[in-house]
């Protein structure tokens, strides 16, 4: 079993910045991907990012060229850089971690709050 605890969250201006990371209760070198999910009310969850042990990234359309997803094996932690936050990407933001396709480990959520 896989405890995740996201932090970073906050209350930013649209334009801004903010890094979340999700830290791991052990090694995820053997987690074949990390992801990061975000819900807004009313609205079913969400893939915003993911990257898999190997390094490749993937990331939802609605924020291509805005965010980041990147990890240290070593610190086991997994980052999600966001540039140029809208306040469409208010939402509770999740950390994601799966051994095969599914997702088996989630952590608490972090709140991103944009305003503009």
């Amino acid at each position: 079993q896989v405890q995740l605890v996201e932090s970073g969250g906050g209350l930013v201006q649209a334009g801004g910045s903010l890094r979340l990371s999700c830290a791991a209760s052990r090694s995820i070198s053997s987690i074949n991907a990390m992801g990061w999910y975000r819900q807004a009310p009313g609205k079913q969850r969400e893939l915003v990012a993911r990257i898999t042990r190997g390094g490749s990234t993937s990331y939802a359309d609605s924020v291509k060229g805005r965010f980041t997803i990147s990890r240290d094996n070593a610190k086991n932690t997994v980052y999600l850089q966001m540039n140029n936050l809208k306040p469409e990407d208010t939402a509770v933001y999740y950390c994601s971690g799966s051994r095969l396709v599914l997702v088996d480990y989630w952590g608490q959520g972090t709140q991103v709050t944009v305003s503009s």
